[in-house]
């Protein structure tokens, strides 16, 4: 299930990656990925069909857009059925 949990600024102002699981925005390439956790100081993004991670500093990631988010949506239950 892909959920979306924005980033927030900690106490110190300094931005705190999303929970695993959460739907973000690589602001450097524009795609849209699930969070599978943290590598170093990186956060680690899968495409929400599956595929190939890539990582991300956390000041790169943004929560997506309405429209950003139910593109990613209905391409997963799309691949689910096979369209």
């Amino acid at each position: 299930m892909v959920t979306m949990t924005a980033t927030t600024p900690d106490a110190g102002g300094h931005t705190v990656s999303p929970d695993a699981g959460a739907l973000v925005v690589d602001r450097r390439s524009g795609k849209v990925g699930v969070v599978m956790g943290r590598v170093g100081a990186c956060v680690q993004l899968r495409p929400p069909c599956g595929g190939r991670e890539w990582d991300v500093p956390p000041e790169d990631v943004r929560s997506p857009t309405p429209a950003e988010e139910l593109s990613a949506k209905v391409a997963v239950a799309n691949r689910r059925w096979g369209r």
